[in-house]
């Protein structure tokens, strides 16, 4: 199992201590948003720097120097990194092949000759502007959490249409949910997330500047307090169709009385 996909299902998990005599629940490690550095491959050999600073690694662009990345995964087992996937399209590709990853994020337009061992967290990447059936479909597709990402919300501080989308994107999923933030995204703003349901965030990580910043995030996240979630964000349950037999019993009653 991915150890990314475990962190974020902890997270959700997550549950307040029940009142009473009764034997307690084991106390989890506080809840948290999850901190993932979006990287270049030509950061590879840096991996062992960012093990105390972001929950994982996410490696764009294509073509990866798998030898030095291998080296650098020995040298820091403790902190798990993914791969972009992006390029690869139609022709059968095994992913194991190319790179051991421990998780993988696609587009939803990748073929599905793409083989993606179970042992590798899935990670579907989806756009703000897809549509609510789309989305509870989702759920029954054998992927372990989704990605909203955006290349110009990126480069913006958020507004109350960014924690609409993430919302949106949050209610019909039963599944962790991670969104891609500027580098500058401030104490409140992770708060609101935490609030919306989001379970990690995404942070791009291309000049000395913005490795600054995310060694700063890491700070805040430590530092916050981010309320348990009673459980897990959304269960999705199936629509109701009429209505429910004791209401039904209520309103004939009430006619009832009425008449007489």
């Amino acid at each position: 199992m991915s150890q990314l996909i475990d962190k974020l299902n902890q997270m959700a998990r997550v549950m307040p201590q029940s009142m009473g005599f009764g034997a307690k629940r084991p106390i989890p490690t506080k809840p948290k948003l999850l901190l993932i550095a979006r990287l270049t491959w030509s950061d590879a050999d840096r991996l062992a720097d960012y093990a105390a600073i972001a929950d994982a690694v996410l490696f764009t662009e294509s073509g990866p120097d798998t030898k030095a990345t291998e080296k650098s995964v020995r040298l820091s087992p403790g902190i798990p990194w993914g791969t972009w996937l992006e390029d690869i399209t139609g022709k059968e590709t095994d992913l194991t092949a190319e790179v051991s990853c421990d998780f993988a994020v696609f587009p939803a337009e990748m073929t599905l000759a793409v083989t993606v061992p179970d042992k590798i967290g899935k990670i579907l990447r989806v756009e703000p502007s897809i549509n609510e059936g789309l989305l509870q479909a989702i759920n029954e597709l054998p992927v372990d959490a989704v990605l909203l990402a955006d290349a110009e919300e990126e480069k913006c501080r958020l507004t109350w249409h960014h924690l609409m989308l993430f919302q949106r994107l949050v209610n019909p999923l039963s599944k962790p949910v991670l969104v891609s933030l500027p580098a500058n995204t401030t104490e409140n703003e992770l708060q609101s997330l935490w609030k919306t349901g989001v379970d990690g965030i995404v942070i791009t990580v291309a000049t000395q500047q913005s490795t600054e910043r995310l060694k700063e995030l890491r700070q805040t996240i430590d530092r916050l307090t981010f309320p348990p979630r009673s459980r897990k964000k959304m269960e999705v349950l199936l629509p109701r169709v009429g209505t429910e037999p004791s209401a039904i019993t209520e309103v004939e009653e009430e006619e009832e009385d009425e008449e007489e």
